[in-house]
């Protein structure tokens, strides 16, 4: 006597979280019902009746929420098939998501180099300014010397100015 596969397992039997088992059940029936869909709308009218009963009995099965896989390799190859296009959905998405990123990423590294470059041009700017500052109180300094100068030989000419005028209103 041989002994026949069983035609499913329980899914809290296969070591996945309750969340992935949640993800299972509600994938294995979503792979079932598309392919149940898929293959009576492409079989209609052409005598498949065998294939179109087990598919239908399996997405039946799916839906009835007893909590199990599927282990028939009509079943399994329909759930694999779903979960690569739902990967590959993925994927593409995680793709699309990283290019975004990307762009995100040099727009924002062009905005940072030109406000960088807008910061050195003022830091410029301000070091020009300073300089011209330091020029001008070389300048101011200068003149005040000169200033000084200029008033000690006037304070000296007025003095001499003074004699003289002493000196000539004496004679």
């Amino acid at each position: 006597m041989t002994s026949a596969l069983p035609s499913s397992i329980p899914d809290s039997q296969l070591g996945l979280s309750h969340s992935e088992i949640q993800i299972l059940r509600q994938h294995q029936q979503v792979a079932l019902q598309n392919q149940a869909y898929t293959h009576s709308t492409s079989t209609r009218g052409r005598g498949h009746a065998r294939t179109s009963a087990s598919t239908s009995r399996a997405a039946s099965a799916a839906s009835s929420g007893h909590g199990r896989l599927l282990l028939d390799p009509g079943s399994l190859a329909v759930l694999g098939q779903h979960f690569e296009r739902l990967m590959g959905a993925i994927q593409n998405r995680v793709d699309q998501l990283t290019a975004q990123t990307q762009i995100s990423t040099i727009n924002q590294s062009s905005r940072a180099s030109a406000a960088m470059a807008a910061a050195d041009a003022e830091i410029a700017r301000f070091r020009d300014i300073i300089r011209q500052i330091d020029e001008l109180e070389t300048e101011f300094d200068k003149v005040r010397h000169i200033r000084d100068i200029v008033k000690g030989f006037r304070a000296r000419v007025e003095g001499l100015e003074r004699k003289i005028d002493a000196r000539g209103s004496r004679r």
